[in-house]
């Protein structure tokens, strides 16, 4: 803590600002990777669930009745709304075959809920990657000011200089702490995501070849 209160001390305007950029990184990062994590642990449970549970229902009121009782993230009721949905005469929607309808109501709900899943994603990724280089550039004008207010001193030695330059380096750590576990948690809610997805896209074309085969 000594050197942390150090370094601010003997920070200027650029320096702070960098530290203070960091910490506004970090936290957002935590919030976003309990958020997730908690989303996606809750979004992959209710889909192992509800799907089979959907499936085994003897109507199909009463398996929307358990699609909305079990995916809490209203990933795949809007898929059973839009595979079930009449839409309005004389619109572009009905223009085409009802196949293609189908279909394209079914990936404009897919889409949707992969939206959701995938919120934050762009923002983890670019906290990853951008994280350590702010911190380098706090290092970097850390070590410049700190030689700079040694040399208006009038005199340089080693233990005048170790000390502020070892200070700043902590700029480059702080960076790295940021960055490493936006970067591990990008990477795994990526393979959850992509699990959901491709739990969505078997249920959407298992309901469009349920409602072909109502319709013929």
């Amino acid at each position: 803590m000594q050197g942390l209160d150090d370094f601010w001390s003997q920070a200027d305007t650029v320096g702070r600002a960098v530290a203070l950029v960091l910490l506004l990184m970090s936290i957002s990062a935590w919030v976003l990777i309990l958020w997730k994590g908690w989303v996606l642990k809750r979004a992959a449970g209710d889909l192992s669930r509800a799907v089979p549970a959907f499936w085994e229902a003897g109507t199909l009121d009463d398996g929307r009745e358990r699609l909305g009782r079990l995916d809490r993230e209203a990933l795949l009721l809007p898929l059973l709304d839009a595979a079930t949905a009449q839409p309005g005469q004389g619109t572009l929607q009905t223009a085409g075959r009802p196949e293609s309808q189908l279909t394209r109501r079914l990936r404009d709900a897919l889409h949707r809920g992969l939206a959701h899943l995938q919120f934050g994603q762009v923002l983890l990724a670019s906290i990853g990657a951008t994280a350590p280089f702010v911190g380098l550039f706090g290092t970097v004008w850390g070590i410049y000011h700190a030689l700079a207010s040694i040399a208006a001193a009038g005199s340089m030695t080693i233990e005048k200089v170790a000390g502020p330059v070892g200070e700043a380096l902590i700029m480059t750590a702080a960076g790295l702490a940021v960055a490493i576990p936006a970067v591990l948690a990008y990477n795994v809610f990526g393979k959850w995501v992509a699990a959901c997805e491709a739990e969505l896209e078997g249920f959407a074309h298992d309901l469009r070849e349920m409602v072909l085969d109502r319709q013929r």
